[in-house]
């Protein structure tokens, strides 16, 4: 193990089962264009090389049980959390890259907000979509590894009319940049990540900083928004398990209509694990919706009118609940050891008169034995000759996360090892040549609808001129 490995979490989405505008569930589903995963032995090969996406991995999850960090992280208090070095059980199956892909699981939220002509209906769509695009992360205590410099990933999904690139353009700090396109044009949806992390001693908390950015190309509009902090709970001791909490705000940069969202903290009953809830405003700043809902399950929108006179009702016919927490305040027992995680309540109360925006859906049986992947599960699959069509520094071309995912534990910690001393090498050969180092398919440069940094896409990727990658692996 290295000293150089950073910690760090993916804030990432499930598919869904979804109705809009008082279309019911069903009928909606039915309706959508861009369906995924259904795919037969008959479909052409996309244009990488994936003909059917798997639904299992290679090997089950190897078993965590039996291990703690706290023998590496007791020596570490006060430092910096980035210089720790984590043992790989910890890790899942994917690069950091891989997981931001998972952002679009959910593009079919993209095209329905494309689809409607009134702007408040499309921030609806875009709040919900922002919602998902984090509802992976339920259950994923697994790891990450970190991308190598140069590393990159490609996803396309045809049947979902999109297609998507990214490249670890820095290594310390580590950003990551991504690029998302419509085959049609309809949309782009681009940022970059940079992980910072905080180690609470019981918890680590990851701040995904950097923005996320959505142009709906047709109706000329762009959103822009950072994503929710997220803490993994019992890093040392017990059960680890995870919170996202923070509030995330959504411009539309060419109406001046705005959805602010809060992502709630538990709080000590865990009243309010996973809860979701905030309102859309237009340019005058007038409330137009209220959505509320759970990260993890899902998210309605509701008239402000009609969800004011539920709480009041709710309230009026609570009146015992003061002399209730303060006799639960008085019944609690403080854990030192670990932080329990409440009992989830795995229903929303619906407010009358709502409208379901987004709604997740459960995953495979199997998926505890696979790191609770779901969509994830096909990320990493290559398929026979995606090798020559493939980037040489595609992720799936790993050995360490390949390793790991058919269960070769210590095959994927010896090539871990191998291709960190290897990166660690070819920075010393810059240092001594005075080189700096050149990303491939991304520079640095203004984001044109904050006016902040960003890491913006050169192009040219799916040309597939690839004679000047980096060797990295």
């Amino acid at each position: 193990m290295n000293g150089e490995e950073e910690f760090y979490d993916a804030v990432t989405g499930l598919e869904s089962d979804e109705s809009y505008e008082g279309v019911s569930e069903a009928s909606f589903k039915d309706a959508l264009v861009f369906e995924g995963g259904q795919d037969d032995s008959d479909t052409p090969l996309q244009e990488n090389g994936v003909r059917k996406r798997r639904t299992s991995l290679p090997a089950p999850m190897f078993s965590r049980n039996n291990f703690s960090v706290w023998g590496i992280l007791r020596k570490c208090i006060g430092l910096e959390l980035s210089k720790i070095a984590m043992p790989i059980v910890l890790n899942e199956p994917l690069s950091f890259l891989q997981r931001i892909s998972e952002y679009m699981e959910h593009t079919y939220l993209i095209h329905k907000a494309c689809s409607l002509p009134d702007s408040l209906d499309r921030m609806q769509a875009v709040a919900a979509f922002a919602v998902s695009a984090v509802a992976s992360q339920w259950d994923r205590t697994g790891k990450p590894f970190n991308p190598l410099l140069g590393e990159t990933y490609e996803l396309i999904r045809e049947s979902e009319g999109y297609r998507l690139i990214s490249e670890q353009v820095s290594h310390h700090p580590p950003v990551s940049a991504f690029h998302a396109e419509s085959l049609n044009q309809d949309f782009m949806f681009h940022g970059s990540i940079y992980p910072k992390l905080k180690f609470w001693g019981k918890s680590v908390e990851a701040e995904p900083r950097g923005t996320i950015t959505l142009e709906l190309l047709k109706h000329k509009e762009a959103y822009t928004w950072t994503n929710p902090l997220c803490c993994v709970h019992n890093i040392i001791l017990g059960k680890l398990w995870i919170e996202q909490y923070g509030t995330v705000e959504i411009v539309n940069h060419s109406t001046g209509d705005r959805c602010v969202l809060n992502f709630k903290p538990c709080g000590m009953f865990g009243k309010e694990l996973h809860r979701v809830e905030g309102y859309i405003l237009d340019k005058n700043k007038r409330k137009r919706s209220v959505v509320y809902g759970k990260w993890t399950e899902c998210i309605w929108s509701v008239d402000p009118q009609e969800y004011e006179a539920h709480r009041k009702a709710e309230r009026k016919g609570g009146s015992d609940t003061r002399k209730q927490k303060q006799e639960e305040e008085l019944g609690v027992e403080v854990n030192e050891e670990a932080d329990d995680m409440p009992e989830v309540q795995e229903t929303v109360a619906v407010v009358p008169g709502s409208t379901l925006l987004w709604r997740i859906t459960p995953r495979p049986a199997h998926s505890a034995e696979m790191y609770n992947f779901s969509f994830a599960v096909s990320l990493n699959e290559l398929e026979p000759g995606m090798e020559g069509i493939l980037a040489p520094t595609d992720c799936r071309l790993r050995p360490d996360i390949r390793a790991m995912e058919s269960g070769d534990m210590d095959t994927a910690s010896a090539e871990k090892e191998r291709l960190e001393e290897k990166q660690r090498a070819a920075r010393r050969e810059r240092a001594k040549d005075e080189e700096e180092w050149s990303t491939r398919w991304f520079r640095t440069g203004t984001n044109p609808f904050t006016g902040s940094q960003d890491w913006l896409y050169t192009g040219g990727y799916f040309d597939r001129n690839y004679t000047d990658c980096p060797n990295i692996y």
